[in-house]
């Protein structure tokens, strides 16, 4: 071997090794960011959790477990309780998630599967423009013009329809009620749902779905049998996503609940949630119990968004585990 030869070789092994320390180098360097990144978002949940339950602990004291069925919520005489909050909270986000559930599938596949090019160019940063509009915006508009167009049209063909089931009551004079807020909330939710479940159908294999349309599938075979078993854990965690925004939204729901301080049967009546107690509460509260009441509130909804996300992961975990074999 020539010496010059044997030069460019200690060369080339210096370059080598010269990239390769630069290659661990740059993965530590991504490595603790990551993690620091991780113990960053760990200490503020930690913190959140801790100030929360901290202004909680002395309605937690006074009140109890019992705080959580009790519907009294008068500041003037310090009487408070979530059974009204818990109420809506749950009959809205159920409104909600039954109306956006199959609209944003449907959306979602039709799509990913069936649009034609120049229709999906269009329609789907339409559909993702919605998820941006500020629901301040959308509370205005459905307190103006949304919940006149409700009592006027809605409420009175489902009472006319339905009537004979106690949910759907007579419809009142504002159309200000519990049903109107889940309607709101299902225009809130529907485009994160539909977005996410929408790039999760464009995910599956081309070939799965040629394969099967080969054998004979149908478009709809297609759908149940490849599509929807191959993006499920996908679709139930962009779900739960949307259920997070029904549960925690407060202004837009503020807007059109009509914050009543009782429990009705009827969907057509005035209700209140968590979320829109908190922000009408907290602006000008007359005690610090009542400032207590609030944090309870809030841990409350705190809860509901862990279980739901606990929940969620559960069910994808199940999934991948249930194709896996």
């Amino acid at each position: 071997m020539s010496a010059s030869t044997a030069q460019k070789n200690r060369v080339r092994t210096f370059i080598a090794d010269r990239r390769g320390i630069e290659r661990s180098r740059g993965d530590q360097i991504l490595r603790a960011l990551c993690l620091a990144a991780g113990l960053l978002t760990a200490a503020v949940l930690v913190e959140i959790g801790y100030q929360v339950i901290s202004g909680a602990a002395p309605a937690i004291s006074k009140f109890g477990l019992g705080f959580l069925w009790h519907a009294d919520w008068a500041p003037n005489l310090n009487h408070f309780g979530a059974g009204v909050m818990l109420y809506g909270t749950a009959v809205t986000s159920v409104i909600a998630m039954l109306i956006a559930l199959p609209l944003s599938i449907a959306i979602a596949l039709y799509l990913a599967l069936m649009a034609p090019g120049p229709v999906r160019s269009v329609v789907g940063p339409l559909v993702e423009m919605l998820a941006a509009i500020p629901s301040v915006i959308l509370g205005f508009w459905a307190l103006i013009y949304f919940a006149p167009f409700v009592h006027a049209h809605l409420e009175p063909f489902l009472y006319n329809t339905f009537g004979f089931i106690p949910i759907f009551g007579p419809p009142q004079t504002t159309g200000l009620s519990i049903f109107t807020a889940g309607l709101i909330l299902t225009v809130m939710i529907v485009p994160i749902i539909a977005s996410l479940s929408r790039d999760l159908f464009l995910t599956v294999p081309r070939e799965l779905i040629e394969g099967a349309e080969a054998l004979g599938a149908t478009r709809w075979e297609v759908i149940r049998g490849v599509v929807l078993p191959s993006t499920i854990s996908g679709v139930a965690a962009a779900t739960t996503l949307g259920l997070g925004r029904a549960l925690g939204e407060s202004i837009a729901v503020l807007s059109v609940i009509g914050t009543a301080a009782q429990i009705h049967k009827s969907v057509f009546e005035t209700g209140n949630t968590l979320a829109a107690r908190i922000a009408n509460d907290i602006q000008y509260p007359v005690s610090g119990l009542q400032i207590n009441s609030i944090f309870y509130l809030a841990l409350i909804l705190l809860v509901f968004g862990i279980v739901t996300n606990l929940m969620a992961r559960a069910v994808a975990r199940r999934y991948d585990i249930n194709r896996a074999f």
